[in-house]
């Protein structure tokens, strides 16, 4: 099952890539494997997978110590920052960097791994992330910590249409175009999951990030794939 449901995806992304006019090597699917055991896991890596996303750090803690250390582990929730420290050595890129108060906590290691900012394009009250106008001050602040900055990532408002989310996608790219001439690392756009990632595709995403259409239902669904 989890074979089929890569297969699929990463066909789904090479279709929308090349209607798109993009390389289907310039997106990098993210395996979001929260909530889905080693075993799953393992399904996607035998068939060559290699980037996985967990959202909880204790659960990223204790499958990296199970599986096999040449796994990108990315950590695409909504990190507290008394976990950071759990998170910090495992993970590759941090896509949530939402507070100053986590700026600092991820600053706490010698060599951070880098981050994605992410940003409530939306302007959705229950969602994480700074406002658009306020980026590139926690970018800036980013930077006086010795974290480097490689992007930006949102998570847009749950639609029946995908094509609902595509307003939300190019807005993304827009504040990641304004930003750059400041910020030139600021290559990546985290952004689309598996009802909407042919469309993030379309906009410019160079990070997707799908579980459900891989793994299926995790046993505790969170809205971040």
């Amino acid at each position: 099952m989890v074979a089929e449901g890569l297969k699929r995806v990463l066909d789904g992304m090479e279709a929308a890539s090349i209607a798109a006019g993009r390389s289907p090597d310039d997106v990098t699917l993210v395996a979001v494997s929260k909530g889905h055991s080693p075993a799953e896991v393992m399904e996607a890596y035998e068939q060559g997978h290699r980037d996985f996303g967990e959202n909880r750090a204790p659960e990223l803690a204790e499958k990296a110590a199970l599986l096999p250390d040449d796994i990108r582990w990315h950590f695409i929730g909504s990190l507290q920052t008394r976990q950071a420290k759990i998170a910090l050595p495992h993970t590759i890129l941090l896509h949530s960097l939402d507070r100053p108060r986590l700026v600092r906590s991820w600053a706490a290691a010698d060599n951070p791994p880098p981050a994605l900012v992410q940003v409530n394009v939306a302007a959705e009250p229950q969602k994480h992330g700074v406002e658009p106008a306020q980026a590139a001050e926690l970018l800036e602040l980013a930077a006086e910590q010795g974290i480097e900055c490689r992007g930006l990532m949102c998570i847009p408002p749950l639609v029946t249409n995908p094509e609902d989310n595509r307003q939300w996608f190019a807005a993304l790219r827009r504040l990641r175009d304004d930003l750059v001439a400041d910020w030139p690392g600021l290559h990546h756009l985290s952004m689309g999951m598996t009802d909407d990632y042919r469309v993030a595709i379309s906009e410019g995403a160079t990070l997707i990030r799908v579980g459900r259409a891989i793994f299926g239902e995790p046993a505790k669904p969170a809205r971040n794939d």
